[in-house]
């Protein structure tokens, strides 16, 4: 199940919200926890018992670390959970990559091939594991006591909002709120508990509409034109297509996180940010502080400072850097062109800092190199066949501007499509808007006012208005899950 589903906006979603806000706080853990595990079931049967045993095993490895009698019977215990989680990890998202890769090796020498069948990918399955590795990591640090309730550990897990694409959120961030629902859903002063309902569905219908009216409509365009033949591909039609798919990546994976951070705060959760203008950023350095935040927090808490962070001299740090984004790579998919886009975004952060660039001024071109970097990121990351990957990366620079009616990737094609250019147009307008002025007024005005009542029916009429156009679209799409979802 998907949030741009109709089976999710019109069925699930008000179902879910009204037993929610009908039975007494103290149950609503309940509720989440049901709708959570219904939620994760509809769309993967085949390993919702997987999830929930390996999230039954990590509660009770912690509390088996916490109540050993020595460090190092600690230290064995956190490792057995460390193992359980990050094995089943391996097995599910890499094994297929391992011995695809094996076998390869083994062709090539002449050797025999082994056979294999193929494992499943379970949905979200990096996102719930990481989830589970801040926790057992933060409570053997001290950070946090384990839970002492086995359901409100598997809350914290298995949350439908942010199971499936994040945000990653560690157990610390949002404790209280889990183990006293009671404390959640109170009315704060000056903060009446319809006013956090109201603003948790406006950041759900902005998410909503990131999905629907930007990211779907630009990728239906972007999949027609790297379906094509990527060699006939003019220059133009080859930036265009990269421009697209740059925006339909951002708006695809910032609005499922919006739409979870509006559903959280509609049950009185409140979740991390997970973008912040990543666009506008004015080095490499500066986008991954602004892109995935939470992935970004967890790499650098649980790898990179364990690493040894910058603290072992100037070579040992940009290998640190090389090793953190090599692995960020890998975790974003099996797959070599993940492996080089990692190394590709590695590279640029060690010239950044080799170079100073990354602190010179001169905003007004740091800007639009940056995206220029960041856009060809994004072809490595799109096109999985590195052959392919290399003749459209060639495309962008070969001042050949073919436009040839027999293929669907040109760009007499796509500049013909209004809806896809004015499209197009909206999403970077909105992607760059917070370089000026007005735009950085607006979105404090839109994400963070606590609107007086004249307001909320002026901005509730207008975001009923989206989803009913939302609604209406999805019902003419085909079905379109979220990007992140496969990783």
């Amino acid at each position: 199940m998907v949030f741009s589903s109709h089976i999710f906006l019109l069925y699930f979603l008000p179902i879910f919200l009204l037993v929610y806000f009908l039975v007494p706080a103290r149950w609503r853990n309940g509720v989440l926890l049901v709708a959570s595990v219904l939620f994760y079931a509809w769309g993967a049967p085949d390993f919702v018992l997987v999830l929930l045993a390996a999230t039954v095993a990590t509660f009770y490895l912690v509390r088996f670390m916490d109540k050993a009698p020595t460090s190092g019977r600690r230290r064995l215990w956190c490792a057995v959970a460390l193992v359980v989680n990050l094995g089943l990890l391996a097995y599910f998202k890499y094994a297929n990559f391992f011995v695809d890769n094996l076998n390869a090796l083994f062709a090539a020498l002449g050797f025999g091939t082994t056979t294999w069948t193929k494992v499943l990918l379970p949905i979200g399955i990096s996102f719930f594991t990481f989830q589970s590795v801040t926790y057992v990591v933060d409570t053997y640090r001290g950070v946090n006591r384990p839970m002492q309730k086995l359901t409100d550990y598997v809350v914290y897990i298995i949350m439908f909002p942010q199971l499936i694409a994040g945000p990653i959120v560690r157990y610390n961030e949002i404790s209280d709120q889990i183990t006293n629902p009671v404390s959640r859903t109170a009315s704060a002063p000056n903060c009446p508990s319809w006013h956090r309902v109201l603003q948790g569905f406006y950041r759900f219908v902005i998410g909503l509409s990131k999905k629907v009216l930007i990211a779907d409509v630009l990728g239906r365009t972007v999949d027609m034109a790297l379906g094509g033949d990527l060699s006939a591909m003019g220059m133009g039609a080859a930036w265009v297509t990269l421009m697209a798919y740059t925006m339909q990546l951002y708006f695809d994976f910032s609005g499922y996180s919006d739409m979870a951070i509006g559903l959280g705060r509609i049950m009185g959760f409140r979740f991390p940010e997970n973008f912040d203008n990543p666009y506008v950023s004015t080095s490499v350095t500066e986008f991954w502080r602004r892109w995935h935040i939470t992935l970004g927090t967890f790499m650098r808490n649980y790898l990179y400072i364990p690493l040894g962070g910058n603290r072992q001299g100037v070579w040992r740090t940009y290998f640190n850097l090389w090793v953190v984004f090599l692995l960020s790579g890998l975790w974003h998919g099996a797959g070599w062109n993940f492996v080089l886009w990692g190394a590709y975004h590695g590279f640029f952060l060690v010239v950044e800092r080799l170079t100073g660039w990354n602190k010179r001024n001169f905003h007004f071109l740091r800007v639009p190199l940056t995206f220029v970097v960041v856009m060809i990121g994004w072809a490595l990351f799109r096109i999985e066949n590195l052959g392919d990957c290399w003749t459209f990366i060639t495309r962008l620079f070969s001042f050949d501007f073919i436009v040839s009616p027999d293929t669907g990737s040109n760009l007499q094609i796509l500049i013909l499509n209004p809806q896809f250019i004015i499209t197009l147009l909206v999403a970077l307008a909105f992607a760059f808007i917070t370089l000026f002025p007005f735009g950085k007024k607006l979105q404090q005005w839109v994400f963070h006012t606590d609107y007086r009542a004249n307001q909320h029916i002026a901005v509730w009429v207008t975001a009923c208005l989206l989803f009913f156009f939302c609604v209406g679209a999805l019902a003419a799409t085909d079905f379109s899950p979220f990007i992140y979802f496969r990783f």
